[in-house]
C-alpha cells in the first residue's frame, strides 16, 4: 500500500468555465490556468504521482509547454493512469474542494461519478467533499480563488 497528498489552488476569473472532477459547475466564473483548470484533477493527479514518488503535475505537465494549453485535464489524469499507474492499483481517493461560491453541494454526486467513472472506481471509493472559506482566507473567501486538496491509497 502507498499513500499520496495533493492540492492546487487557482484564482478564479470571469470568462472562463469553472470545471471541478470533470463537471462544469455554472458559475460566473472560472478557474485562471494554462490548462482547463480542473482543480480538482489536478489535486488528484499530484497525489497519484506523490504515492508514486514520480514528482507533480508541473513535472509532468509544464505550464511553459504549448501542447497543454487549454488541456482537458481529464485526458491528463488518464495519461498518468495508463502511463504511470500501472501495476498499482486505486484502492480509494477522498478529496476535499474549498469554494466559497457557487455551493457545490447540487453537484457532488455528479463530481463522484465522473471521478470514478474516469479513474475506474466504484462510487463507494470516491469521496468528494466541499468547504467554504467562512468568507475570509483573502482570495478564498472573498470568492476569487478555489484549493483542492486530494489523498489517493494505492496497492
Amino acid at each position: 500500500m502507498r499513500i499520496g497528498t495533493g492540492w492546487d489552488l487557482h484564482r478564479l476569473v470571469s470568462a472562463r468555465t469553472l470545471i471541478l472532477g470533470g463537471v462544469v459547475i455554472p458559475s460566473d466564473k472560472g478557474e485562471a490556468a494554462h490548462s482547463d483548470g480542473d482543480v480538482l484533477i489536478h489535486a488528484i493527479i499530484d497525489a497519484l504521482l506523490g504515492s508514486l514518488a514520480k514528482g507533480d503535475i508541473g513535472s509532468h505537465f509544464p505550464d511553459t509547454d504549448p501542447a497543454y494549453k487549454d488541456a482537458d485535464s481529464i485526458q491528463l489524469l488518464k495519461k498518468v493512469l495508463t502511463e504511470d499507474l500501472p501495476p498499482h492499483r486505486i484502492e480509494n481517493i477522498d478529496t476535499t474542494i474549498i469554494l466559497q461560491r457557487p455551493k457545490l453541494r447540487p453537484y457532488i454526486e455528479a463530481i463522484r461519478e465522473s471521478l470514478a467513472n474516469v479513474l475506474g472506481l466504484e462510487l463507494h471509493q470516491v469521496s468528494v467533499k466541499a468547504k467554504t472559506a467562512e468568507g475570509i482566507l483573502g482570495e478564498l473567501g472573498s470568492g476569487d480563488a478555489v484549493i483542492a486538496q486530494a489523498s489517493v491509497l494505492i496497492s
